[in-house]
């Protein structure tokens, strides 16, 4: 673990003690390692795609809306290989709140997002994308095969 130290006004250290509070941070060092881990992954996603990733699709849709419901999860057949799960929620009469679970390709989870999020009648759509680091692994026993597992990015 390496430390170094910041300088702040009062007023900034002020807002970022309120923060930390607000949030349950139990002290201004974790705070800022995920302020730090949230400016790498802004950075990160205004580069191409690349590699694999894992994201949280949600967004807001009248059921209402001719044939939407069908086109959705039609989208969503059609991606099976990136589709993870699914959850549907009821808000109101009217209204739907869909969170998605994805996970492949980076370029392939970016454009199945956009193409879903672009159906008329879909409001909200929101992608939270997490980078993904291969890891090679061997067999885990005689029968088994070499496989690869991937965890979040550092």
């Amino acid at each position: 673990m390496e430390r170094f130290t910041i300088s702040l006004d009062a007023s900034l250290a002020s807002q970022f003690d309120e923060l930390i509070a607000a949030r349950g941070y139990v002290n201004r060092s974790e705070a800022v390692r995920d302020l730090i881990r949230g400016a790498i992954e802004h950075d990160r996603r205004r580069e191409p795609p690349s590699g694999h990733c894992v994201a949280n699709l949600s967004y807001v849709y009248n059921h209402h809306e001719r044939e939407l419901a069908e086109r959705l999860t039609g989208l969503q057949h059609d991606h099976h290989d990136l589709t993870v799960a699914a959850m549907h929620s009821h808000l109101d009469h009217d209204n739907c709140l869909e969170s998605v679970i994805l996970r492949g390709p980076t370029a392939d989870v970016r454009r199945f997002a956009d193409a879903l999020s672009a159906e008329s009648g879909v409001r909200h759509g929101h992608l939270n994308l997490i980078a993904l680091e291969a890891e090679h692994h061997h067999a885990h026993d005689e029968h088994g095969e070499a496989h690869v597992h991937y965890r979040p990015a550092r």
